[in-house]
């Protein structure tokens, strides 16, 4: 008599590939990107941008039909000077300065069709403060092809920086953070000191001690 082969036991459902939330929900997982160098991100940002030269800025900038935006931190605008009209906002407030819907929005951020023409150094970071710029529905946001050392080069007009003439550049102030407030200040623009408060008056003189009771 042949012996019946016994039934295989059920296999075990497999873990879940999710941690739960002390809620009991499932938490997302993230998602691993595809891992992208510096180079090939900014050259995949720059297919999306109509890049502009020194001399059809300047052209467009004359005309009022385009708004230069000099992103370039304190040291490069006092070591290089700076682009005549151009508004200088740093590169960490740029997004906050420009979305015209922002409630820290500059007067110039009219709308999501300005021109907007970002500047930085040499042309690099500036691709990405535009493509920011984009994102945020400016869609004619684009940058300057090699920056302010190819509008230099170009020989088109570049004022003094603001500490060696002592008036303030037009930057942007006013930030949403105080630490972001002290980034956008122009450079040589002066300080103002707390008012000194007087000093205390001298308390009175200690009464003389009475005199000992006699014997």
């Amino acid at each position: 008599m042949t012996t019946p082969t016994p039934a295989s036991a059920p296999t075990p459902p497999s873990a879940p590939t999710h941690t739960p939330t002390p809620g009991g929900a499932p938490a997302r997982e993230p998602v691993r990107a595809q891992p992208l160098s510096i180079d090939a991100h900014l050259e995949r940002v720059r297919e999306g941008l109509d890049r502009i030269g020194p001399q059809a800025a300047h052209t467009v900038a004359e005309a009022g039909e385009a708004l230069l935006v000099d992103i370039r931190y304190a040291e490069l605008r006092e070591r290089d000077g700076l682009i005549p009209g151009a508004l200088v906002v740093e590169r960490n407030e740029l997004e906050w300065r420009l979305d015209p819907q922002g409630s820290h929005r500059l007067p110039e951020a009219t709308g999501h069709d300005v021109h907007v023409v970002v500047v930085c150094n040499e042309g690099y970071a500036s691709s990405l403060g535009a493509a920011s710029l984009k994102q945020l529905g400016l869609y004619r946001a684009t940058d300057l092809i090699g920056g302010f050392q190819a509008w230099r080069a170009a020989g088109l007009p570049v004022s003094a920086p603001a500490s060696a003439t002592g008036t303030p550049s037009a930057t942007a102030t006013g930030t949403p953070s105080a630490s972001a407030s002290a980034s956008a200040t122009a450079p040589g623009a002066a300080s103002v000191s707390p008012p000194v408060s007087p000093p205390a008056p001298a308390p009175p003189p200690a009464p003389a001690p009475a005199p000992a009771d006699s014997v």
